[in-house]
Formats: structure tokens, C-alpha cells, sequence
């Protein structure tokens, strides 16, 4: 069992460095490719509202939050804008595209939010300064999650 356990940490790790990777990227193509000018007037022709405010809102999730997540950094809260931001890409834009990404659907950002979705739930895994530090313990306590268990 207990080598179960370890390869499990190092698959939460590497879905965590993946989702962390795909952020930065897009965080980095909005910032220095297009420009706030630029995802100012996507977010607007795609009827985003307060496309100044989501437009830095977006840049910002993906920059942060996937450097977050690659580091393993506060990995659970860096999740959650993470994964909203995908809900709403997908509610937003993609939906009215149907289910694959070659036509503009929400393949892609269903399988990031759900990756959000399961970092929230399970934490860094492996390679991840929030092992070394123990922020993940500090914010999520293990004790709570355990008595969580015993409920269920």
C-alpha cells in the first residue's frame, strides 16, 4: 500500500506541473503576444462582461496561479480561480461549440477545470513546496480532512 501511495503523489504532481505549464503559457501569450489591449478586445467580442476588469482578472489566474502551481504553492487556493476561470470559459464561450476542441468546444477547458477541480481536493502531491513549507497542512489541516473521512 504504501508504495501506492507514493505513486499516487507523483501522479498528482505531474497532473499539478502539467496544469501549471498550459497556465503559464496562455498567461504569457495573453501578456506578450496579445497585450491587456488585445485581451481587453477578445474578452469584449466574446461578451465577456467588464472585459477590462476579466481581462486582468484572466491574465493574472493564468500567470499566478499556474507559477503556483507548477512551484506546488499554495496549490489548493491556486486551483480555485484556476478552475472557475475554465467554468466560465466554457459557460461563456465554448459550450454553444459542442464537446471537441477542434471546433471551438469545451474539451479542453472541461479537462483543465476538472485537473483545478481535482488539485483542490487532493493538494500538491510530490515536488512541491507546499510539502517543504507545510502550507498545504497550515491552510487544509490534515486533521480536519480526516475527521471529514470519518463522517463519511
Amino acid at each position: 500500500m504504501k508504495n501506492y501511495n507514493i505513486l499516487q503523489q507523483y501522479g498528482i504532481a505531474l497532473l499539478r506541473i502539467i496544469i501549471g505549464i498550459v497556465f503559464i503559457m496562455h498567461g504569457s501569450q495573453k501578456l506578450f503576444t496579445y497585450g491587456y489591449q488585445g485581451v481587453v478586445g477578445s474578452m469584449g467580442q466574446m461578451g465577456i462582461p467588464a472585459p477590462e476588469i476579466a481581462a486582468v482578472l484572466i491574465m493574472t489566474t493564468e500567470l499566478v496561479g499556474g507559477t503556483l502551481l507548477l512551484l506546488g504553492l499554495f496549490t489548493r487556493l491556486a486551483a480555485i480561480p484556476i478552475a472557475f476561470a475554465m467554468l466560465v470559459a466554457i459557460v461563456q464561450v465554448h459550450l454553444k461549440h459542442g464537446f471537441f476542441a477542434g471546433g471551438g468546444g469545451y474539451e479542453f477547458p472541461l479537462t483543465l477545470a476538472v485537473g483545478a477541480i481535482a488539485l483542490v481536493l487532493t493538494g500538491s502531491g510530490a515536488w512541491a513546496l507546499d510539502n517543504v513549507l507545510g502550507t498545504d497542512n497550515k491552510l487544509f489541516g490534515r486533521r480536519r480532512l480526516v475527521e471529514v473521512r470519518r463522517a463519511a
